[in-house]
């Protein structure tokens, strides 16, 4: 008779614990990663450089972690639609 723990390969602890150090420094670097892009991009907006394409950039890396950042993005998103159907207005309401 097989059991569910025959089928799948059993793990050492030792290996278990070394990969979910992995993924926590893997979640360590993406935090940081993305708070610098941000703290480059606001920096970008006062100085020549793609200020707002870096902070687009670094919240759609923190989203991947922080609600707050998916709803900021997201908000972002919606403004930009609507200031782009504003400027361009759709060819249907163009007419």
């Amino acid at each position: 008779m097989q059991t569910g723990n025959a089928i799948e390969p059993q793990r050492k602890p030792g290996i278990e614990m070394i990969i979910k150090s992995l993924q926590q420094a893997k979640r360590i670097l993406r935090i940081v990663f993305g708070f610098t892009l941000l703290a480059i991009g606001i920096v970008m907006i006062a100085t020549p450089g793609p200020g707002w394409l870096t902070i687009l950039l670094a919240l759609g890396v923190l989203a991947a972690e922080f609600v707050w950042a998916r709803r900021i993005l997201d908000r972002l998103k919606r403004e930009g639609q609507r200031l782009r159907n504003t400027v361009f207005p759709p060819a249907n309401r163009a007419a």
